[in-house]
């Protein structure tokens, strides 16, 4: 049932992958970019031919653009949203263009006519601002943003998808509208452009980081996440209409788990990974001084397990084991060069 879809944020690790496997499975791909100065870089990395890969330039806080991207198109994939390492000093740089950006392309989408959306959302809005107690999640919770210590790209995320569902019930008509929840992206790179994901196993390969803090995350392969939203794209309507689908392939891996993993299968080209989990109190005092490692003081022996079993029944969904994932993540970042080994 390959149509036309518009893919937002088409510079993007995840929504690169995505418009890759649309084009293999006959689709027409409108990818909106920030600039079409990227057009040169991207389209070596991504294939298709001018009449079936369209660059358009849009952004999430203007309407420029976004009605030309839009035009001719029967579905959208909305991949769109601000993603800083560091945490913002106004909270609203992330939450007001994750917002608004997302109504814009649903008012877009169906000025053009568009019937099916897919948003990318995250395990962000799922899994954040419950009670300690609570480690296992599934599509039924949403992250309370207003729970103490929930960071901005979190509640950017959460806020995001709200707006839109709220936005589709009440303006949607019969466009069918669903979310993918990733939890952490990581597989092979196509270049030195890719998700803040990777970059855990970036820094353990080049030994950025002396030794473990004791948090983690559940993993996705891009390649399975993307084929979750082409998933999304071509279900029938009834399966997809109003749904959260989550995307992970399995266990919780701590960082030392990713180590340990890294080391037993690379050999010596994981010399400089860790081999020692960092200590609570030296974690809290390092991120005075470095802010990224502010975001995850919350997470320090926390467990969140995502259930992805509703994406495996209702679209059939079969991720490979996040073991292989972090494996060719590995080898792709050292094959490329982005990491000396």
């Amino acid at each position: 049932m390959a149509g036309t879809v518009l893919v937002t944020g088409g510079s993007g690790y995840i929504a690169g992958e995505t418009i890759r496997q649309l084009l293999a499975g006959g689709w027409t791909v409108h990818a909106t970019v920030r600039s079409l100065a990227r057009e040169a870089e991207l389209r070596p990395l991504l294939g298709g031919t001018p009449d079936r890969l369209k660059f358009f330039a849009a952004d999430l806080t203007s309407d420029d653009g976004w009605a030309a991207a839009a035009a001719g198109c029967s579905h959208l994939c909305h991949m769109a949203s601000p993603f800083p390492l560091d945490v913002p000093k106004d909270e609203n740089d992330l939450i007001v263009p994750a917002r608004e950006g997302a109504l814009r392309a649903l008012r877009f989408a169906k000025a053009a006519g568009i019937g099916r959306v897919v948003l990318t959302s995250s395990a962000a809005a799922i899994a954040y601002g419950h009670p300690p107690g609570q480690s296992e999640f599934d599509e039924s919770d949403w992250t309370d943003v207003n729970a103490p210590g929930v960071q901005p790209y979190i509640k950017s995320k959460t806020i995001a998808e709200r707006a839109a569902r709220e936005w589709v019930a009440a303006e949607g008509g019969d466009m069918v509208f669903c979310t993918v929840n990733p939890v952490a992206v990581i597989g092979p790179v196509s270049s030195g452009d890719f998700a803040a994901s990777v970059s855990i196993v970036d820094q353990l390969l080049s030994g950025k980081v002396p030794a473990c803090p004791d948090f983690g995350f559940c993993l996705v392969d891009v390649r399975d996440i993307a084929a979750l939203h082409v998933l999304a794209l071509e279900a029938p309507a009834d399966k997809v209409r109003d749904g959260r689908f989550i995307g992970s392939s399995g266990p919780f891996f701590k960082f030392i788990d990713i180590a340990r993993l890294l080391r037993e299968k690379l050999g010596p080209q994981a010399r400089k990974v860790p081999t020692r989990v960092m200590p609570d109190w030296l974690v809290r005092l390092l991120a005075k001084v470095m802010p990224q490692l502010r975001q995850v003081l919350g997470e320090l022996g926390r467990t969140r397990q995502m259930n992805a079993a509703h994406a495996r029944q209702v679209l059939g969904w079969n991720p490979r084991p996040p073991q292989e994932s972090v494996i060719d993540c590995a080898r792709s970042l050292i094959d490329r060069g982005v990491v000396k080994v």
